[in-house]
């Protein structure tokens, strides 16, 4: 009788092919047993599909393959969620590369806290790529605002979490009419059902999205239109309404100048003015959008 996995861990792709190979070369060099998890693939509408990339990994990996037209990653990760067998749930991306010790990591929170949500670390695999580097400092900083108080963690971002499958389920997985942000709004639904974030900087993934002048604005511009939408279910669901916080953007910007070389400094505040002009332009889109306001 096959053994059933202590964590079923998620990753939606598309069209990423070179990325998900290394992905999923990672997950097989896991410090944890073979038979302790599974791993699930959801090609959200790949052209050519990513079948290819997976074969080579199914005699090393407990793995399944899904298929879907293009629905977005949350339609993805619900899809894997729903067809995965272990009591937890792992999500990672497919330019994610989880560190050997990620899955005992999560699987120790998980035996210290099994009805928690658990958010691991995040680093920026390309050091060299500045509009990477930018990127990954905004995650950064959101992390060091939201997760540090005493009130416990509010927000881990969807590339690196782990939750109880049933929980998972019963919160009603991600919101599907999110293409972005929907990691911000499941946090939120989640802390709302009184349930807990527990932070495990142990479990480490490094995010290999090399990103130039343009994606950077295209990825920006796409949170600023998650960030609307979320704002708009939040009050929906009683919050008040949202007010940029002046706190949150001194800590940005002292963590831009902060960097080691004059040089450095000037780049980081001049792209990262670039990355949150991208967000509020995203934004206003959406507020203005007439069908956005029309939800």
């Amino acid at each position: 009788m096959e053994a059933t996995p202590l964590i079923s861990i998620i990753v939606p792709t598309r069209g990423r092919h070179a990325q998900l190979a290394a992905c999923l070369a990672s997950l097989a060099a896991q410090d944890f047993p073979r038979d302790g998890f599974e791993v699930i693939v959801v090609d959200d509408g790949s052209v050519p599909p990513v079948g290819d990339r997976v074969a080579p990994f199914r005699g090393r990996l407990d793995l399944k393959l899904l298929a879907q037209p293009n629905a977005g990653p949350a339609a993805a990760r619900n899809r894997g969620a729903a067809q995965a067998r272990g009591p937890f749930l792992a999500f990672t991306d497919d330019d994610c590369l989880p560190d050997a010790g990620w899955l005992a990591a999560l699987a120790a929170r998980f035996r210290a806290s099994p009805a928690d949500l658990v958010g691991g670390r995040t680093v920026n695999a390309l050091a060299d790529n500045p509009y990477s580097a930018t990127s990954q400092l905004i995650i950064d900083v959101v992390y060091d605002h939201y997760n540090a108080g005493g009130g416990g963690a509010s927000f881990f971002a969807s590339n690196n979490f782990a939750a109880p499958a049933e929980a998972f389920r019963a919160a009603g997985g991600f919101d599907v009419n999110f293409r972005c942000s929907e990691d911000r709004d499941f946090c939120d639904r989640w802390r709302g059902g009184g349930r807990r974030l527990v932070y495990a900087p142990e479990a480490v993934v490094r995010h290999a999205h090399a990103l130039g002048a343009l994606s950077l604005w295209r990825q920006h511009f796409g949170y600023g239109r998650g960030a609307y939408s979320f704002h708009r279910k939040r009050e929906a669901r009683g919050a008040r309404r949202f007010k940029p916080e002046s706190a949150f953007y001194s800590k940005l910007l002292r963590a831009a100048l902060a960097q080691q070389r004059p040089a450095q400094s000037i780049r980081m505040t001049a792209l990262l003015a670039w990355a949150q002009l991208a967000n509020a332009a995203g934004f206003f889109y959406e507020c203005l959008r007439p069908a956005a306001r029309a939800d």
